[in-house]
């Protein structure tokens, strides 16, 4: 009995001794696996958890060029400020460039592929000219060409669903990463961000600061036929719309105002036109709107024709700001430093204001119809409409009535002897 459970332990040892054995040879057999996988990529300077890009020099890049087929943006730094070259060296938006130029600083390699020219095409990265299975190409460049590299964006990869659709169907899930290449190189690596704002349209990149005709005093809008201008004003921001030069039995609607008022501080662009023009013509001249504001800006707007579904537009802007601040009548000592300072503070924000807006009247914009066209509704379009008789209520003569009325009581006095 002894000796029986000797030879068991003999064996329980044996059995474990050889799972050890087993457990190291398929742990190095993975590594060499791994190894394999990944050895092309090292030579290219990068591996698995490391950034795709290297130490990239944010701050010293100062071109950006993406290009797809036909299309192309590029985005220069000219002064330290960008701008998009298509666009008339328009301003572009700082903040989505800064975001993209981090986001590719420290875009993550997950994984691997060698992948021969032949596969490109199925992961979206091929070569000019194939359509959609051509790579997104993204050119970086800083000053004077260096620090330049050059990424090809390709197909995004797709996060698989966690449970059915509650729409029925396959979920194809949600986009989670995407397939690159950095230059030349043979290897395919997928990042962990799928960059899906990186497109190749100027008009994306444009920054889309606009002017804010905020507290307007009054609204005009003179139409190429004079019969349908017209132009509201009000005493105070509070204050009640009337029109300035309202006709005998001319009421205005109080419920289409209210769309007129709010809608200076909420213009909109989707584009803009380099050294383009709003479109007038003598046959076809523009429409003008005009605003002055409680805050002493003046804006005239210049309207073209509408097509599709944008306005081209120009636009000047002056102001008339206060420089000193009136003292109140029952003012205090005690508070003329904080109200100096306050005054000092909202005359510098409108000062910038200012002149962030009349820069705008350096170029011609494409304006979003839904946010222009609440101001130019017709004269027409404000006022009370009339009010219609009812056909219900139809007049009858006297002298029918008279005989109506004879007739039936005849009617009464005969059915009486009856």
């Amino acid at each position: 009995m002894v000796q029986a459970e000797k030879d068991l332990g003999k064996m329980n040892g044996r059995q474990l001794i050889a799972l050890l054995v087993f457990m190291v040879v398929l742990g190095s057999a993975g590594l060499v696996v791994y190894r394999h996988q990944n050895s092309s990529w090292a030579r290219d300077g990068a591996v698995i958890g490391r950034n795709l890009l290297g130490d990239l020099p944010v701050n010293d890049i100062t071109r950006i060029a993406i290009r797809h087929g036909t299309n192309e943006a590029n985005l220069i730094k000219q002064d330290d400020l960008w701008r998009v070259r298509e666009r008339g060296d328009y301003p572009a938006n700082y903040s989505q460039i800064r975001e993209f130029l981090l986001k590719a600083r420290d875009l993550k390699v997950v994984q691997t592929e060698k992948v021969g020219p032949s596969q490109l095409a199925r992961l979206q990265l091929a070569g000019p000219g194939q359509g959609t299975n051509s790579a997104l190409v993204v050119e970086l460049e800083g000053r004077g060409g260096a620090s330049s590299r050059t990424l090809l964006l390709g197909k995004q990869h797709m996060k698989p669903p966690g449970r059915p659709s509650q729409f029925g169907g396959d979920d194809p899930g949600w986009p989670d990463g995407r397939y690159v290449k950095v230059g030349n190189s043979d290897s395919v690596a997928l990042v962990s961000d799928p960059l899906e704002n990186i497109e190749p349209r100027p008009e994306a990149w444009l920054n889309k600061d606009f002017i804010r005709m905020e507290k307007p005093k009054s609204v005009a809008v003179t139409f190429p036929a004079g019969t349908n201008s017209w132009r509201l004003v009000r005493e105070s921001e509070s204050g009640e719309w009337k029109l300035a030069d309202a006709k005998p039995g001319e009421g205005l609607d109080s419920a289409k105002v209210s769309s007129v008022s709010g809608a200076p501080g909420s213009l909109l662009f989707a584009d803009v036109l380099a050294g383009g023009k709003p479109g007038e013509t003598a046959t076809n001249p523009a429409t003008v709107l005009r605003v002055d504001t409680f805050d002493g800006f003046h804006y005239t707007v210049r309207v073209g024709q509408k097509t599709n579904d944008d306005y081209p537009v120009s636009i000047a802007v002056s102001a008339q700001i206060a420089q000193e601040r009136a003292a109140g009548k029952d003012e205090k000592p005690e508070d003329k430093s904080k109200l100096d300072k306050d005054f000092k503070e909202a005359l510098q924000k409108l000062q910038d204001k200012l002149k962030q807006e009349q820069s705008c009247g350096h170029w011609t914009y494409l304006v979003q119809g839904w946010s222009l066209d609440p101001l130019l509704k017709e004269r027409s379009e404000l006022l009370l409409g009339k009010k219609e008789e009812s056909t219900n209520d139809v007049k009858v003569p006297v002298e029918s009535a008279e005989k109506a009325e004879q007739g039936g009581m005849k009617e009464s006095a005969d059915d009486a002897k009856q």
